[in-house]
């Protein structure tokens, strides 16, 4: 019993080897999808930009743009009614998946998903790139695992790896796409898990700069490195950040209510909402659609009053949360950066006005407050802090974007803030519940999952015998180190150690959360 047992370990870390070749492979595909996603939103925004410049001051043509995006607001609609789960960012689709709570058609997804995010920002509504992107990489991830027959715990990593590739290839960040795949997606870490999700993300980050370039996301220049001196400011703004980005995630759910609310409205009618907002500003405030990209460039190399800039933080605010409230394929990500990165605008203005801080500061502020902005609402710091290097090049802030980021998350928790993604999935989830929407899975399918005993949790020195196991689960294996330890009743639990456990796939959720409270502080 015991040789066999050893033979599947030994099968197993042969298996955790090959999972770099299949995340080079899932990443070159989830990569060239996400990039072809990215050159086609540039293209969109271009011909958007054309076609209202044309418009403006001509009443028949206005009057025809509402008109397209009356049709947009309508094809989004059907891609809804056609896959539903492929609405908002995805990245709450994904993490239920992860978890045994969703199951998503890889195919659908990817062809819905891509039309619909397309026709979203097309129509100049405040959304992201990003969450799509790591959706459609997940997703590829998920294919390919279908066509090579891979058992579903090897999905689980493959889409890990695919959703890596994504935020990868959407940002040139690699090291970004492997933090927020395992810190907020996976939830979990090992290491072939990380090998695997690695070699993905530099996979796609490489295909997308050979297509696209390798400059960074955000041309930031930073004149000077704030000294240790000026800290209370950062201090004071992390502050901020924490409250505002509480705020955040509060008007998001509440933007849900609002179209939940207009239930007398037929649903085509609730999407086009957004979109006869966006027409509306693209005759008015232009600037505010789109991911906003336009709007960090401005704010970052030229002055900018200090009125000019709540003006647009207040109308990017109200208009991103009216964007994405409405369900329609598209991220929050990128725009949250980008109200972060005001928020940071306006507080460097404001403090050189009244408190002293010196005015050629404001670069910094704004990379600091996107990053803390960031862990306060997806409470995920070191996914912003390695985010906002890679997207600005800026290597000198790494000790203020720690610190920054470090406060908000902690405001931000003491605020009852929960994360904002968990939040989506709990909506999700208890939406399709009331749809009496069942997940489709082959009885006594198994599942097999990677849990890390943390400090102080409850299997943190305990016997395996002594602990209270979810029912229908099997620790198959304590990782210790290089060593693989075949588990026993007298096996002893320490901090570090990678449990490899054994489960159905129809009661992978309830293990799951029964798991997570097991290894966590507590």
């Amino acid at each position: 019993m015991k040789k066999d047992t050893r033979e599947q370990l030994k099968r197993s870390r042969i298996g955790a080897l090959s999972l770099v070749g299949e995340g080079v492979l899932v990443g070159a595909i989830a990569g060239m999808v996400v990039t072809l996603y990215r050159l086609a939103l540039e293209y969109a925004d271009e011909l958007r930009g054309f076609v209202i410049q044309r418009a403006k001051g001509h009443p028949g043509t206005m009057a025809l743009w509402f008109v397209i995006l009356a049709a947009l607001a309508t094809l989004v609609y059907l891609l809804l009614k056609f896959e539903p789960l492929i609405g908002g960012s995805g990245i709450p689709q994904l993490e239920g998946e992860i978890t045994g709570a969703l199951e998503q058609s890889w195919w659908r997804v990817v062809l819905a998903k891509f039309a619909g995010g397309l026709l979203s920002m097309f129509g100049g509504l405040a959304l992201g790139r990003e969450g799509p992107s790591i959706q459609l990489g997940a997703m590829m991830g998920k294919g390919t695992g279908t066509i090579l027959k891979s058992s579903q715990s090897r999905k689980r990593f493959l889409m890990t790896c695919g959703a890596s590739a994504g935020l990868s290839a959407a940002f040139h960040a690699p090291l970004a796409g492997v933090l927020f795949s395992l810190e907020e997606v996976h939830k979990n870490f090992s290491v072939s898990l990380l090998i695997g999700v690695m070699s993905s993300s530099l996979t796609a980050d490489f295909l997308t700069s050979l297509i696209l370039g390798e400059k960074v996301v955000f041309q930031i220049p930073l004149t000077r490195m704030i000294s240790y001196h000026e800290y209370g400011y950062i201090l004071l703004l992390g502050l901020v950040l924490g409250v505002a980005g509480a705020f955040y995630n509060w008007f998001t759910l509440k933007c849900q209510d609002f179209y939940q609310r207009l239930s007398f409205l037929p649903g085509v009618l609730k999407v086009m909402i957004p979109f006869a907002l966006a027409g509306v500003l693209a005759f008015t405030m232009p600037q505010l659609l789109g991911s906003g990209h336009g709007l960090i460039d401005a704010l970052t190399s030229k002055e900018m009053a200090l009125t000019a800039m709540v003006g647009i933080l207040l109308g990017r605010f109200i208009f991103s949360g009216l964007s994405f409230g409405a369900g329609v394929p598209g991220g929050i990500f990128f725009p949250l950066l980008v109200i972060g990165g005001f928020i940071g605008g306006v507080f460097a203005k404001s403090a050189s006005l009244t408190l002293g801080l010196d005015p050629i500061y404001l670069n910094n502020f704004v990379v600091l407050a996107m990053a803390g902005y960031f862990a306060a609402i997806v409470r995920a710091p070191l996914t912003g802090i390695i985010l906002l290097f890679e997207m600005t090049g800026s290597l000198g802030q790494m000790l203020s974007l720690s610190v920054v980021s470090i406060v908000a998350y902690v405001v931000a928790t003491l605020l009852g803030s929960e994360p904002i993604y968990e939040s989506l999935l709990e909506r999700l989830l208890h939406k399709r519940s009331k749809e009496n929407a069942q997940v489709t899975v082959k009885p006594g399918e198994k599942v097999i999952s990677i849990y890390a005993v943390e400090a102080d949790s409850y299997l943190d020195g305990a016997n395996i015998k002594d602990v209270l196991w979810p029912e229908n689960t099997l620790v198959v294996s304590v990782q210790r180190g290089n060593n693989d330890i075949i588990p026993s009743g007298d096996t002893l639990l320490v901090v570090g150690d990678q449990l490899m456990v054994m489960t159905t796939k129809e009661g992978q959720l309830e293990a799951d959360t029964k798991m997570r409270k097991l290894c966590a502080c507590v």
